[in-house]
């Protein structure tokens, strides 16, 4: 099993896997890689060789020098081959299925970064949007937003219950540029006149100026980047609605509460923005390590972002190669992720079925989405339901056996069913293939058995 890094990478991934059923201590050779830097400086980010590495020569090298020495160590070769990584480690296993096919059999991908070049600008193109002090949103404005995600989208499911299962048409209706949903959808919290009356208000009734709506549309819309896209894509997904609205997330989140340097209103010791990726951005796109990130622009940096984008995305959507040899895959996303954006991953799900066919892509793989779930598949209800209700919040079930269901198609024939049941503390629930989702039937809210994968309104 090759194991995926995290982050931009720079460290070996811990190889012995985790617990006592881990992947080393089943049997498996592991082996990863550091993707061909260390994270001493960040002068790595002003090499291409290195960035290429990254990006995806990497996970060939890594691969190839492994396959040397397990034939001198064991006398022969793997009989099978695997892939398995979340986030940065999602994005190699979607690229090894895309660009080096013949080299594995099985690939497990979780909440993988897929459109790269793109999300490595996101957090600071947000910051950029709000430079104006009238675009800023605060993280104070998070309970109003929560609000009315549930106000609008909770019972899209069937269920008032704090849990947003029809990603879908949610995402539909804050997707300003996907000409599906209403034109305006915070139009129930514009502020009478334009004018916020109470800007510190930090409660559900708080309102928002048309020019933070702006922001808001720029966070959960399709984007248009700017450059032509690699693979035929012509925008990245932003994020969907998210309970982690109030959150500004430890790595630089969608709402900060600080004002950064260059912005309307900082102080005069205000810290320059970063998050994670912003080398991506001052190092890797705009080639200078100490350039502030929010000086991005398209008319200094576009050449430069147009040369990287075939090198880091991971976008390439006919996986023919992959399936004609036999290849498996297995990709899970949640929808609450606030750093690698569903809105990209859905995007990738659909151009697969678009290219492929849902027969075909059926065949060989698994393209699952765990609604209201984060960065580490995980996640609970949200404390308000879609009534306005407050409600005890309750852990999102999402234990599944991956690995074990990954093998057992490649190395036994079994594949998995279109949907699965995965379990937790608070009960069980249908994990289910891309677009459908878990619509409640009846019974008991936390028995898997009370739900079908169900077709939302918004599908091609």
């Amino acid at each position: 099993i090759q194991m995926g890094g995290g982050g931009m990478n720079g460290s070996v991934p811990g190889l012995s896997g985790f617990g006592p059923q881990s992947e080393l201590a089943s049997g498996y050779v592991t082996y990863g890689s550091d993707s061909g830097h260390q994270l001493m400086d960040d002068e790595w980010a002003l090499n291409d060789e290195a960035i290429g590495n990254l990006a995806h020569m990497q996970m060939k090298k890594t691969h190839d020098a492994t396959m040397a020495i397990i034939q001198q160590a064991y006398g022969r070769l793997p009989e099978f081959n695997y892939y398995v990584g979340g986030s940065q480690g999602g994005r190699e296993a979607l690229t090894v299925a895309q660009r080096y096919a013949d080299d594995y059999d099985g690939v497990l991908s979780t909440v993988p970064i897929v459109g790269f070049s793109t999300l490595m600008t996101a957090p600071t193109r947000i910051r950029i949007q709000e430079k104006a002090l009238a675009n800023w949103v605060p993280p104070q404005k998070g309970q109003a937003l929560l609000a009315e995600f549930m106000r609008q989208c909770d019972n899209l499911d069937g269920l008032n219950d704090g849990i947003i299962n029809n990603y879908v048409d949610c995402r539909a209706i804050f997707n300003v540029n996907d000409d599906q949903g209403p034109d305006a959808p915070w139009q129930a919290l514009q502020c009478p006149g334009d004018v916020d009356p109470a800007p510190d208000n930090a409660g559900s009734d708080a309102c928002l100026t048309s020019a933070q709506i702006e922001t808001l549309d720029l966070l959960f819309s399709d984007l248009e980047p700017g450059i032509q896209l690699p693979n035929g894509r012509s925008n990245f997904g932003m994020w969907a609605p998210t309970t982690a609205v109030a959150n500004s997330g430890p790595f630089g989140g969608l709402f900060s509460g600080t004002r950064y340097r260059g912005q309307e209103g900082a102080a005069a010791d205000a810290p320059v923005f970063a998050a994670l990726g912003s080398i991506g951005v001052n190092g890797i796109m705009m080639q200078d390590i100490n350039a502030d990130p929010l000086d991005f622009n398209l008319a200094q940096h576009g050449a430069r972002y147009q040369q990287l984008a075939p090198w880091l995305d991971s976008t390439q959507s006919d996986l023919s190669d992959f399936a004609a040899k036999g290849g498996k895959l297995i990709v899970i996303v949640g929808t609450d992720d606030t750093i690698a954006p569903s809105g990209e991953q859905l995007n990738y799900y659909q151009s697969v079925v678009d290219t492929m066919g849902r027969t075909q892509v059926d065949a060989f793989a698994r393209l699952w989405v765990l609604p209201q779930t984060g960065h580490g598949l995980s996640g609970r209800s949200a404390a308000i339901d879609g009534s306005g209700a407050s409600i005890e919040p309750r852990e999102i079930p999402a234990t599944l056996a991956r690995l074990a269901l990954l093998t057992r198609w490649v190395e036994e024939g079994e594949a998995p069913g279109m949907s699965e049941t995965v379990t937790g503390a608070s009960g069980s629930l249908p994990i289910c293939s891309f677009p459908t989702y878990p619509h409640y039937t009846g019974g008991s809210i936390n028995e898997a058995d009370s739900y079908s994968c169900a077709k939302p309104t918004f599908s091609n």
